[in-house]
């Protein structure tokens, strides 16, 4: 049965937790939350990104997060809370979706990078 963006869109708001800047600060600082960009590379290097975030596009974020991959990336740990988030939110929701379904446990989406500097997030420049 065919799914519509809608509906995807749906099932991963909600299992996914949508977050503010002030808490993904609060899980960074207590918890050293990862976060994840998941923008692609020329989005991030026009706008920054937050410190200390990594990027992975959202294009390779199943490979990357996939322990059995040569593309794993090893800071991706199912015992370390996730806050993904990209241009708008979109993106984010649904990558969030796609690390519960692969057996991450906390997964949050702080939405869209134009929220996190509106609240006066610091912002990372890249390259």
């Amino acid at each position: 049965m065919p799914t519509s963006v809608k509906e995807l869109m749906a099932a991963a708001n909600a299992v996914v937790p949508k977050i503010s800047p002030e808490e993904a600060r609060k899980l960074i600082a207590e918890r050293n939350a990862l976060v994840i960009d998941v923008r692609d590379a020329p989005e991030v290097a026009a706008s920054g990104k937050v410190p200390g975030a990594i990027n992975i596009s959202r294009g390779m974020l199943d490979f990357r997060a996939e322990a059995d991959t040569p593309y794993h990336n090893a800071e991706l740990t199912k015992d370390r809370p996730i806050i993904v988030y990209c241009a708008s939110g979109g993106r984010s929701a649904l990558s969030g979706k796609l690390l519960k379904d692969m057996g991450y446990g906390e997964v949050f989406n702080l939405g869209g990078f134009k929220d996190w500097t509106e609240a006066g997030g610091a912002v990372e420049k890249v390259g």
